[in-house]
């Protein structure tokens, strides 16, 4: 069911675990479908520059959030803004097409994570507009 990718990142999450002194965390899922996802984010000077997560869900629930969190580390917040579930499912070299809502998920919790930061740093949260932040262009 799973690709080599995955399963590696299944089986050897990384960035696992939660950051006590977070600038942002974002939760998102319910226990209803299985799924829920936390990710925590440390900013210095604009940039990831520590995030983590926790997952309780499934094997592509897991993945995913390894994957995104690896793909926003050192990136800027409005980089890590713009990574896209389509993004996650590419660097994991592909999910069943039932799991694709775990990366979604994974985009979702980043994003909660992001405007959780601005709203302490006393900035307007950005709107959630298919995956991009209204206004930016590139």
């Amino acid at each position: 069911m799973y690709n080599e990718t995955v399963m590696d990142h299944f089986e050897h999450p990384r960035n696992q675990g939660a950051i006590e002194d977070a600038d942002g965390e974002g939760e998102v899922g319910n226990a209803q479908c299985g799924d829920i996802m936390k990710i925590y984010l440390k900013v210095e000077d604009d940039t990831i520059a520590d995030v983590r997560f926790q997952t309780f869900g499934c094997g592509a629930a897991i993945a995913s959030s390894s994957m995104a969190t690896e793909l926003i580390r050192g990136k800027t917040v409005e980089e890590a803004w713009d990574l896209t579930n389509k993004a996650v499912v590419e660097a994991l070299a592909g999910l069943p097409p039932q799991k694709v809502h775990c990366s979604l998920l994974a985009e979702e919790a980043i994003h909660a994570a992001i405007n959780d930061y601005r709203v302490k740093q006393g900035l307007e949260p950005w709107e959630e507009t298919g995956g991009h932040r209204e206004g930016h262009e590139h």
